[in-house]
């Protein structure tokens, strides 16, 4: 998800995302472990996406003060 997009959230809504992306991102990792997987690209896309979400927070909590 591109960084414009999160940044549209608010900060319930990014943390949910940002959670619901780190479950995803395990569940893979699991699935990659056990046997192949269809989109081993979704992995690396998924690791970005939460970077993008955890530098929106951050970049939200040094607005506020």
């Amino acid at each position: 998800m591109k960084a414009a997009k999160l940044r549209e959230f608010n900060k319930e809504e990014l943390a949910q995302q940002c959670s619901d992306m780190q479950k995803e991102l395990r569940t893979l990792k699991i699935r990659k472990s056990a046997s192949q997987i269809e989109q081993p690209s979704r992995i690396r896309s998924l690791r970005r996406g939460i970077a993008r979400a955890k530098t929106v927070m951050t970049e939200r909590r040094r607005q506020q003060g």
